[in-house]
C-alpha cells in the first residue's frame, strides 16, 4: 500500500526529486537486494487494498461531510505530534521539539481535542519526525529496502523505527479493545482517502515507482530537505 509513501503533500516533494536527479549511482541490487520477496509482498499489499481499503476509503470518502473528514485528518495529526515531539527532541531540534508540543497543547484543548488545527494558521508548523529519521540522524543507514505486510514499503532501519513510534501511539494506549481497534482502522482509511488523487502520478512499473518515490523521500526528510543528487559518469 503507498500510505506510508505519499501522505500529506510529500507528492509534489517526491516528483521533484525524481525529477532533479536523473540517474542514481545506486543499482536496484544495492539498494533492493530482497526483490522478489518485496515484489511478492508488494502484490499481498495490492490485493489487499484493491479488495478491501480502496473501496472502504472510497466510500469514507463519498459519505463523510468535508468538514467532518478534515477533523478526523486533524485529529490523528494532533496524536502525531506527540511523537514527533519526542523524536525532534531526539535529534536535538529543541525549537521543533517545543513547537510539537505546542501544537499538541493548544490543538487538543482549543482546538477540540485535535479535530480543528488551530496551530497552524497562528504560525506553529507541522514538523513530522518518526523514530526512522532519528536513527538516520544518528548515522544509521537505511538499509536493504523492505515490503512490510500491509505497513508497506518501508526499509531495515525505518521498520525497526515502528516499534518505539508504537509505543508513541495514544491509539494503543486506549484499553478498550473495540475502540481502539475502530481508532486503528479510521487512521487507516483517513490516510488511504489522500491518496485516492495522487496514485494517479503512478506511471510505468508501480513496484519500482513506488519504491524509487519512498526512498528519496526518506533520503529527503532524514536530511531535512539537503539531499546529495548523483550523477552517472556516462552524463557527462
Amino acid at each position: 500500500m503507498l500510505v506510508k509513501t505519499l501522505r500529506q503533500g510529500t507528492v509534489c516533494t517526491v516528483m521533484a526529486l525524481m525529477l532533479a536527479a536523473p540517474v542514481n549511482a545506486e543499482t536496484n541490487a544495492e539498494k533492493d537486494p530482497w526483490e522478489g520477496f518485496n515484489r511478492a509482498m508488494f502484490g499481498f499489499n495490492e490485493q489487499v487494498d484493491r479488495f478491501a481499503m480502496k473501496p472502504l476509503a472510497q466510500g469514507y470518502h463519498y459519505v463523510m461531510p468535508d468538514i467532518a473528514e478534515r477533523g478526523v485528518s486533524n485529529f490523528f495529526s494532533n496524536l502525531g505530534d506527540i511523537r514527533s515531539a519526542v523524536n525532534n527532541l531526539l535529534q536535538g531540534k529543541i525549537d521543533a521539539a517545543l513547537t510539537s508540543v505546542t501544537r499538541v497543547v493548544f490543538n487538543s484543548t482549543f482546538g477540540l481535542a485535535g479535530f480543528i488545527d488551530i496551530a497552524t494558521p497562528i504560525g506553529l508548523e507541522e514538523k513530522r519526525e518518526d523514530f526512522g529519521q532519528t536513527l538516520g540522524v544518528w548515522g544509521a543507514g537505511s538499509g536493504p529496502y523492505l515490503v512490510l505486510p500491509l505497513f508497506g514499503p518501508s526499509s531495515v532501519r525505518d521498520g525497526v523505527g515502528l516499534v518505539p513510534d508504537m509505543t508513541l501511539d495514544p491509539v494503543g494506549q486506549v484499553d478498550h479493545v473495540p475502540t481502539r481497534n475502530s481508532l486503528y482502522g479510521l487512521r487507516l482509511i483517513d490516510a488511504r482517502v489522500e491518496l485516492l488523487k495522487a496514485e494517479q502520478i503512478i506511471s510505468g512499473d508501480k513496484y519500482s515507482f513506488v519504491r524509487d518515490a519512498y526512498l528519496q523521500r526518506r533520503e529527503y526528510l532524514v536530511n531535512d530537505g539537503e539531499v546529495q543528487v548523483r550523477f552517472d559518469d556516462n552524463d557527462f
